[in-house]
């Protein structure tokens, strides 16, 4: 079973409608969706915006339904020259940059683990991060790149911000939920992967809520276009 996970409707409904008997449980006021997409078996969730509501989806996800792997879908901010809206970032890590407990002498985006180690950079599954580029790889007008996705409870909404993410962590994209959806993956040895279409440039003039306004809802859709060909091509 394939678990994926966006934040909002419109990173979860367009594949929601292409499954096949569709059965919904709320748990933890989530909606969850299982049922068959080209006759594999999925489990999609609208878990909210920010990172404890996506914890506790993937959690639960993972509990309740025993998915092989998850997939987070949906849409990012550039922090990089690299990304530019419309083009699509596949993860090999992700960090979450509003860690912060560099005053008592740590590296920024240091985690602590409930077993007593620690880490930054919580790598992707390579398989399934393989398996999503190659998808991409496979359909045409998708421009993507590949690297660091930095997860934060904040809107990044300035140049400077977007900049100062990249140069201190080397992210080249933004977002409010993967981070924490890969640290419970990883507490839970479940491989996991993530795909984020950008909605917002860092180099461009226009505002980040303008852009995200105007862009976010074809970003989702590109998300999910690429997902449904993945889910085909593997079944």
């Amino acid at each position: 079973m394939i678990g994926i996970i966006g934040a909002m409707d419109s990173e979860t409904d367009g594949l929601i409608k292409k499954m096949e008997n569709p059965r919904e449980r709320i748990i933890s006021s989530i909606k969850f969706t299982s049922g068959k997409i080209f006759g594999t078996d999925c489990v999609i969730a609208k878990c909210g915006i920010g990172k404890v509501n996506a914890a506790v989806c993937t959690q639960t996800m993972i509990l309740e339904y025993s998915p092989d792997k998850i997939i987070n879908s949906g849409i990012a901010g550039s922090t990089s020259d690299k990304t530019h809206i419309g083009s699509v970032v596949i993860a090999e890590n992700v960090v979450q940059h509003d860690f912060d407990t560099t005053v008592i002498g740590d590296e920024l985006a240091t985690l602590f683990l409930p077993d007593d180690t620690s880490v930054k950079y919580i790598p992707c599954d390579e398989e399934l991060f393989a398996e999503l580029k190659q998808t991409c790889s496979g359909l045409a007008d998708i421009d993507f790149t590949t690297g660091t996705v930095a997860t934060g409870d904040q809107f990044i909404g300035t140049r400077e911000k977007r900049f100062e993410i990249n140069e201190a962590l080397g992210a080249i994209a933004c977002e409010m939920e993967g981070g924490s959806i890969g640290q419970v993956c990883y507490l839970n040895k479940i491989p996991f992967c993530i795909l984020r279409s950008i909605s917002d440039d860092s180099t461009s003039d226009e505002s980040a809520e303008v852009e995200y306004n105007t862009f976010a809802q074809s970003a989702s859709e590109k998300a999910i276009e690429i997902i449904t060909a993945y889910i085909k091509r593997i079944s």
